[in-house]
């Protein structure tokens, strides 16, 4: 049953793209469902308890490590199994984004209500998923990449959704061009790990290496072993890998797009931020651990990167005008930290903490954002001023926030501390290994755990500033009972989630560092107080940051340095190549052309000067010439 619900967990919400599609122009019928609303939220409902059903066959032990999807194919000496996988991780992880997804279809079909193009987000929407899913299920690096670039796609189309807006559809070419040229690194990476293997299945992969320098090979990898060069090439693989996962999770240098997402419609945010694309690559590492944690320099890549990532992104979240590009920001942060936690975990403990940290962050992420979302729709916006004071009178969204951004601060017992930690503690365990990054990422992490609590803080003063309540603000929500349940459903799992999480690593005598755990929990309590004690009835972004938001809001100029760095230099090298093709390389095919022209000019000229007598007289004479010589000859 389990390998069956492993194919339909990423066919049904396939399906639903390709029928909603049909469906993409609604009837507008009063009192009732639209049909690609229904067919929506139906499927991605459906695809929540297949996954349960899969995660339910994991454990009663019926499931199969790889389950058949298509025909193998040989391309060659490379095989290409074409297989998903059935394991806990692979479930849960499926569960969590099948949740995730039921929860945005049921928010967009309130959200979007009104908006003329809602059929194709909805299916845009299930296809996203499906990508994700396939990544998520998938024991083949093609069908990952398959997912990969789906998702890719799908995120241009979600975040220019409102392409009548200019601001929206540079957003989404950004995203576009940006994640696409990080992709290159993944493809050529996915390209040498295949061809080392002389397969693309994550075990073969896996077995030929993980082990160092070409030792220790599995018996029936051997040949591939041989032909697999050992540790230069494997960390190149890796690192091209590691490029594409920063430029799809938008870490430094790659993070300006993600910001700039928010110009989608806020259903597109919370999917993208939550557990889809930015997070399918900690997914993706967390699958090729064993190969990463043999090449030492794609983790110094990815330590780097995440360090300066986590406390950049948690500064400018500090310092934003607008509550919803915070959550941005704080996405960067959060993302950046997972991913911190597969580049210095020790080896024999492996990736969890950082998939925990994935598993943690879809819940209260989505959260978030759906509660800013259905905020904003009865405030009129999601800039802090236009939200100040909004969450007072409302009776759902207010606890939910508060607990969202308790566990994005790390409160125990919530989620968010639980997993935080894990992260922590691994970084402490490859630092008393006397591991240099494990120190960076240790160092970052405590500051980014401060930095977190100081904007957790300020978002919760400005939203429930009593001074700036307004009664009435609420008396037009028109929020559905979907919508409803779906923030309801997303808050039980952000509390419930952490006490699941905890109990049993209580019972195993945990691995949490409890007294890095205690001091990350008085950083976090002691900064939210000190931000409240100065905040004195105000924003405290505004008396900490003052004149100086609008850098916060541009990102503290990074587009400028881009257009400096990157587009100024690119735009030169193509004037140049202009410049050679047009004068150079096309000078040889003009030189000809105009010295045709010339003597045919030069030919017609001559022929239009001869005068029409002049002419007759020669013709005559040759006439007579030609007589005189047949009577002679004759």
């Amino acid at each position: 049953m389990s390998a069956t619900a492993a194919r339909l967990v990423v066919l049904l919400p396939a399906l639903a793209a390709v029928l909603g599609l049909l469906l993409a122009r609604p009837r507008v019928d009063a009192g009732r469902v639209v049909p690609a609303r229904g067919l929506a939220v139906g499927a991605s409902a459906l695809t929540v308890l297949v996954a349960l059903v899969q995660l339910v066959g994991v454990h009663s032990g019926s499931a199969s490590t790889a389950v058949g999807t298509l025909p193998a194919l040989d391309a060659g000496e490379l095989r290409i199994p074409l297989q998903l996988q059935t394991t806990t991780a692979t479930a849960l992880i499926a569960i969590v984004v099948a949740v995730v997804g039921w929860a945005v279809q049921a928010f967009a079909g309130w959200y979007l209500r009104d908006d003329d193009r809602y059929g194709t987000f909805a299916a845009t929407v299930s296809l996203f998923t499906a990508g994700m899913l396939l990544v998520v299920q998938s024991a083949d690096l093609v069908l990952t990449l398959v997912g990969w670039e789906v998702m890719g796609w799908c995120s241009f189309l979600l975040i220019g959704h409102w392409s009548r807006k200019e601001s929206a559809r540079r957003a989404a070419v950004k995203a576009f061009l940006v994640t696409r040229l990080a992709d290159v690194g993944f493809v050529l990476g996915v390209v040498v790990l295949a061809v080392g293997a002389g397969s693309t299945a994550y075990r073969q992969v896996l077995s030929t290496w993980a082990a160092r320098d070409g030792a220790g090979c599995a018996d029936t990898a051997v040949a591939a072993c041989a032909a697999a060069p050992s540790g230069a090439l494997r960390t190149t693989a890796m690192v091209l890998l590691v490029i594409g996962v920063l430029g799809k999770s938008g870490m430094v240098p790659f993070h300006d797009w993600l910001p700039d997402a928010m110009e989608g419609p806020t259903p597109a945010s919370a999917l993208i931020h939550a557990a889809t694309m930015v997070a399918a690559g900690t997914f993706v590492l967390a699958q090729l651990f064993d190969v990463l944690a043999a090449a030492d320099g794609a983790r110094w890549l990815l330590a780097v990167s995440t360090a300066v990532t986590m406390v950049y992104a948690a500064v400018l979240a500090l310092g934003q005008s607008d509550l919803k590009r915070l959550l941005a920001y704080s996405t960067l942060s959060q993302v950046a930290l997972m991913l911190s936690a597969i580049a210095v975990a020790p080896a024999q403990e492996g990736p969890g903490a950082g998939v925990l940290h994935l598993y943690s962050h879809a819940f209260f992420k989505a959260l978030l954002f759906l509660a800013i979302g259905w905020l904003s729709v009865t405030v009129g916006g999601t800039a802090a001023a236009t939200m100040r004071g909004g969450l007072r009178g409302h009776l759902l969204v207010r606890p939910a926030m508060f607990v969202g951004l308790l566990s994005l601060a790390g409160v125990p017992p919530l989620v968010g501390f639980v997993s935080k930690e894990h992260v922590l503690a691994a970084a402490e365990a490859g630092a008393s290994q006397g591991v240099a990054r494990a120190w960076l990422v240790l160092v970052a992490g405590l500051v980014t755990v401060v930095l977190t609590a100081a904007y957790c803080m300020r978002a919760w003063l400005v939203l429930d500033d009593v001074t700036a309540f307004h009664a009435e603000r609420h008396d037009g929500d028109t929020a559905t009972p979907a919508v409803r349940s779906a923030v309801v459903v997303l808050a039980v799992l952000t509390v419930v989630g952490g006490v699941v999480v905890l109990t049993p690593l209580i019972d195993l005598g945990g691995h949490i560092g409890w007294l890095l755990a205690v001091v990350s929990v008085l950083l976090v309590v002691g900064t939210g107080l000190l931000v409240r004690r100065h905040a004195r009835g105000s924003d405290p972004a505004v008396r900490l940051v003052g004149p100086r938001v609008r850098r916060f809001d541009e990102g503290f100029g990074v587009d400028r340095l881009y257009v400096a760095l990157v587009a100024t230099p690119v735009l030169a090298l193509a004037r140049l190549v202009v410049f050679l093709d047009r004068e150079v390389v096309d000078a040889y095919v003009r030189g000809a052309a105009v010295g045709t022209a010339m003597a045919g000019r030069g030919g017609d000229r001559a022929h239009r000067a001869e005068r029409a007598a002049t002419g007759l007289a020669w013709v005559v004479a040759g006439a007579v010439a030609v007589a005189l010589a047949g009577v002679a000859l004759w």
